[in-house]
């Protein structure tokens, strides 16, 4: 505790437990902590008999106390010291001291003690044991003294203490304490790991009380889940009472505020009832579950895309919606172990990890998993420490205004510990990133990862670093406009691959992505919705690549489709300067689908990804075709390549690479090997080339409309045969295929125009592709 900066200051005989096994429990150790030093509170942090004399000689402190100029020094180690020697003592001796005493005289009484020469003495002598404390061993007198000597100057502190000759015939019965090993840290986990000599003491009785080896955080969580609720277990035992606030209001004031007529309040002093929580419901509720629940078999995958574990098992919940599935006691249980299982194999079980998030996310874990996913590794603490967030920086003042504003609904968010957090975190990242600055929204952005790793800055922060490369890269640069604008052109032109109606719509009253989507984008949609949304927004989002954010917008425009599409232009503002309601689960099923509905290349982004560094293919990178990028994949003389921000901003509809052609129109050799055929859109490619060129050589099936002859002078559709065939396939995605570009995005343009159709594009050399 001490090395923590941490003193108990209500040592007692009552705060000391032992567990079943023996070994040694201290209660109430932060209660001087959280209180502020006892500042907070009304009432005095310690018990009278085992208050040190410093201790009592300085009294007790009020911030408000106009009498009291200077704020007392916080007690240090020896006063625990102290409460200790009274502690030993009372063992020693067999009886509680000074118990029969007023408080008032309990405190004088320790005070006077500092005009005798042999204290141990002079308490042995007023309670009336002298014979029995000078029949102990005489280390043990002597450490008696060294505990309760008078002056802190000379009383030693817990560490020097532990240098007494007493502890050494006892310190080797009991093993050093070991501090488990986290899971991102640079330590070995396995170090002190010891196995039974007799593998049959590994073998448990069908009646074993599985419940208990787990952590206690998780017991709590599966308490409330099973119905436990802690505020109305207090009020049980009469330790919350509700007054009715017109009970509360005094009878007479004086001038100077002093009031009469009302007893004190015994709801703002210290209760020190132990409540125990019974833990009979929540047995009841899981003695269906197998004890081979609590240890799942990990295997390895041997598929792609392996079933999960724990979905075998409770087929029937797993198709529940996941509001419903996050409340299911039996289901969490077996999801949380299987995810502990997981996560302490990290990074070698980490695609295993993938593939259970990709069913759902316990909360419980959540903060890990994200971690994990994420690809966290090494010493962040470490790392954290070493950065200076206590130096004042130019964004301090940025920072100090936009905390108080950052979903200050959550009571952890917005107390002083979770401001001074925030603070920290994001100073932290402000600081290692010189090349990048402070906008408006990173701290939305850093919310979640804080509000999960509450008591863990260092892994707040470390996925936060994490995050922003791999979904904004870029968009905190100083000069943010040609990241901002590339991303806002694909989207735009997302939204007209998915519904070219609205986007018509939307271009034509001028309601462009520029005015809407910059904050949802620049920090995630953190922005725009509460955190209980962004967790499940966030569990589907990391399991996506960059672009998958694209599709998140889309699905929240299309559940407002109707809405828009009977607006102007000053209703749409209107209606997104305060967001309608979105059924977040539905947002997510929506975008999933429209992330696998559209071509890896129709996103695809210049400032999509930092550059590859070569050999870079440790633990943290899982390349699979859902969560890679783009520029992931490897490059053929049939990839995409990039395109001026101009070009880009004047096409409406997005291009595709010859390689996702291949994919749609399933011409590949080796057969559709990316997606089921469920999932792949129906097209039909319209080749623009003229007569003589589409003779020379062309995709099978494609339609031929040379674009010299395709439109009119007013831009309509010259009538042919192969426009009536355009007709029959209304609904499809066409695709246009040329080896101009000005002809193509020509052509896309008039035919997105009429016949609200989505077009995309790719150039080849005429000679590209040959019929069979």
């Amino acid at each position: 505790m001490n090395k923590h900066g941490m003193v108990h200051r209500a040592l007692s005989a009552h705060n000391v437990l032992m567990d079943c096994k023996g070994n040694v429990k201290l209660a109430k150790f932060g209660l001087y902590h959280m209180t502020d030093h006892g500042a907070d509170v009304d009432f005095p942090i310690g018990y009278p008999s085992y208050l040190a004399p410093e201790v009592i000689a300085q009294g007790c402190f009020h911030p408000s106390d106009p009498s009291r100029d200077e704020t007392p020094l916080p007690s240090g180690p020896k006063t625990d010291v102290w409460s200790l020697g009274v502690l030993l003592f009372e063992l020693c001796a067999g009886r509680r001291l000074l118990h029969n005493i007023d408080i008032s005289e309990r405190l004088k009484f320790i005070l006077t003690l500092g005009c005798m020469d042999d204290i141990v003495t002079v308490l042995a002598e007023e309670h009336g044991c002298l014979d029995t404390i000078k029949e102990l061993p005489e280390n043990v007198l002597e450490l008696l003294r060294k505990c309760l000597t008078f002056l802190p100057s000379k009383r030693p502190t817990p560490a020097a203490l532990l240098g007494d000759p007493v502890f050494a015939g006892v310190s080797c019965l009991y093993t050093p304490f070991q501090k488990p090993v986290s899971l991102f840290s640079s330590s070995l986990r396995c170090a002190h790991l010891e196995l039974p000599e007799d593998i049959s003491d590994l073998c448990k009785d069908d009646d074993e009380d599985y419940l208990s080896e787990r952590a206690i955080d998780e017991v709590y969580h599966l308490w409330c889940l099973a119905g436990g609720d802690l505020e109305k277990e207090l009020t049980n035992k009469e330790i919350i009472q509700s007054k009715p606030p017109i009970c509360t209001l005094p009878n007479f004031v004086l001038e100077d505020g002093e009031s009469f007529g009302q007893g004190r309040d015994r709801s703002f002093l210290l209760d020190d009832t132990t409540v125990t929580l019974s833990l009979c419901q929540l047995r009841n509720r899981l003695k269906d579950v197998a004890g081979e629940a609590y240890y799942p078999l990990l295997e390895d995958e041997q598929s792609s895309l392996p079933q999960s574990n724990s979905s075998n098992e409770l087929s029937a919940t797993v198709t529940l919606p996941l509001i419903i599935r996050e409340r299911d006691t039996e289901y969490q249980l077996i999801r949380i172990i299987l995810f502990d299982r997981l996560l302490k194999a990290y990074p070698y079980k980490k695609n295993l990890v993938w593939k259970e998030a990709r069913v759902d996310i316990p909360p419980l874990v959540r903060g890990l998993a994200w971690a994990a996913l994420l690809g966290i590794e090494g010493d962040i603490q470490a790392k954290y420490d070493t950065i200076d967030k206590d130096t004042p920086i130019p964004t301090d003042r940025q920072i100090e205004v936009d905390i108080p504003r950052c979903h200050q609904y959550d009571e952890l968010l917005s107390s002083p510990q979770g401001h001074i957090k925030f603070r920290r975190v994001l100073k932290a990242w402000v600081v290692s990133h010189p090349d990048l600055v402070y906008w408006q929204g990173l701290d939305s952005l850093c919310a979640p990862f804080l509000y999960l790793n509450f008591n863990n800055e260092a892994l707040a922060y470390a996925c936060m670093s994490a995050f922003i490369p791999k979904y904004l890269y870029n968009f905190f640069l100083k000069d943010n406009s040609h990241v901002i604008q590339e991303y806002l052109t694909v989207f735009s032109q997302m939204i007209a691959f998915h519904d070219p109606e609205l986007s018509n719509h939307l271009n034509e009253i001028g309601f462009i992505p520029d005015l809407y989507a910059i904050p949802w984008f620049l920090t995630m949609f953190t922005h725009v919705f509460p955190l209980h949304k962004i967790f499940h927004l966030w569990d589907t989002l990391l399991l996506g690549n960059s672009s998958f954010p694209f599709c998140i917008g889309v699905a929240i425009l299309q559940q407002l489709r109707d809405r828009l599409l009977a607006n102007g232009f000053n209703e749409c503002i209107l209606l997104f300067s305060d967001l309608p309601e979105i059924d977040i689960e539905r947002c997510v099923r929506e975008s999933i689908n429209l992330f696998c509905w559209t071509p890896k290349s129709a996103t695809y982004r210049q400032h999509a990804q930092p550059p590859k560094v070569a050999g870079d293919n440790g633990f943290g990178k899982t390349a699979t075709y859902y969560s890679s990028d783009y520029q992931d994949m490897p490059r053929t003389d049939l990839s995409r390549e990039p395109l001026a921000l101009c070009d880009l901003k004047a096409e409406v509809s997005p291009r595709i690479s010859a390689e996702d052609l291949i994919d749609l129109c399933e011409l590949s050799l080796a057969g559709p090997t990316k997606r089921t055929k469920a999932g792949k859109p129906k097209i039909i490619a319209v080749d623009i080339r003229s007569v003589e060129d589409f003779s020379r050589g062309h995709i099978s099936g494609s339609i031929n409309i040379p674009s010299s002859t395709a439109f009119n002078s007013d831009g309509e559709l010259v009538q042919c045969p192969a426009t009536g065939i355009l007709q029959n396939y209304r609904g499809r995605v066409i695709v246009v295929i040329s080896h101009v570009m000005k002809n193509a995005a020509m052509v896309r343009k008039l035919r997105h125009k009429h016949l609200t159709y989505t077009a995309h594009q790719h150039t080849h050399p005429q000679d590209s592709y040959t019929s069979p």
